[in-house]
């Protein structure tokens, strides 16, 4: 198989929700399930090698998908990842030191990706780094972020226990809202995280994120304490901590939505 079939045929396993593949042959096989086994135990791995049930998460960057303008072979390499973390930081490499929009010329320092636990079943998503993110290259270290801390041990859980990112990964100048062009580029790097920490649910702080995500104009006030489908996870809205400093009285609202986001990790969804 050429490289271009190779590529394509990647492409297309991909798109039909292929997580990874094996070399072993067991991998090929249908597995048997045991009834009444419990299905989040798997095998230990054999000190030989993996077994078929450790997943290869498969990253294929964009050049890979794609012939530039004159046609000639892509310079992009498959990679693969034995698991999230590896994973995630296949995306952060594929970011680099990003030029794809704007922003890069707008004062930002630096790209502000995420943190957290690759693994973890609540994830946040804000809307844009600010002024402390940017300069210490972590998502919700400042003011906001502090605020945003106490929410979390509130329901009984750590910053290091969940993960968090924004929509985009570099400050807008002024702490302005990111612009179209912007989100259009930036947020696929946004989906590749979803899609490789697979959260049980999903946290949008404010009204950006949720519209982004959401795919809505509606606002914040009508988005929160509700509960959506996002990406084979559970989605809810709520206000942003920067917000909730200008209106400590809508914490009140704030800590109703995190008691339905604790019912909803301790629930089978």
């Amino acid at each position: 198989m050429d490289r271009d079939r190779l590529v394509d045929h990647l492409r297309f396993a991909a798109e039909l929700g292929v997580a990874g593949v094996s070399r072993d042959p067991a991998w090929r096989a249908r597995p048997v399930q045991v009834v009444g086994a419990d299905p989040r135990v798997r095998p230990e791995a054999d000190a030989a090698g993996p077994t078929p049930f450790d997943l290869l998460a498969l990253s294929v960057s964009k050049g890979e998908l794609a012939q530039d303008r004159h046609g000639s072979a892509p310079t992009s390499t498959v990679t693969f990842s034995r698991n999230a973390a590896e994973a995630l930081a296949a995306v952060r490499a594929d970011i680099g030191d990003c030029t794809r929009c704007k922003l890069h010329t707008m004062g930002r320092t630096q790209v502000v990706f995420g943190v957290g636990n690759p693994d973890a079943d609540l994830m946040f998503v804000g809307e844009a780094p600010g002024a402390d993110e940017d300069v210490q290259g972590i998502p919700f270290v400042g003011r906001a972020g502090q605020l945003l801390t106490k929410i979390i041990e509130a329901i009984g859980l750590t910053r290091d226990e969940v993960y968090i990112a924004n929509v985009i990964k570099c400050r807008p100048p002024g702490n302005r809202n990111p612009e179209p062009d912007e989100v259009e580029t930036c947020e696929p790097f946004l989906f590749q995280q979803i899609d490789v920490i697979k959260p049980k649910v999903i946290v949008a702080l404010g009204k950006f994120g949720a519209q982004t995500l959401l795919r809505t104009l509606d606002p914040i006030s009508r988005l929160r304490g509700r509960v959506y489908d996002y990406r084979g996870a559970k989605l809810l809205p709520t206000f942003h901590p920067a917000y909730l400093l200008r209106n400590p009285s809508s914490k009140r609202e704030v800590w109703e939505d995190m008691k339905l986001v604790r019912e909803l990790l301790k629930a089978d969804v």
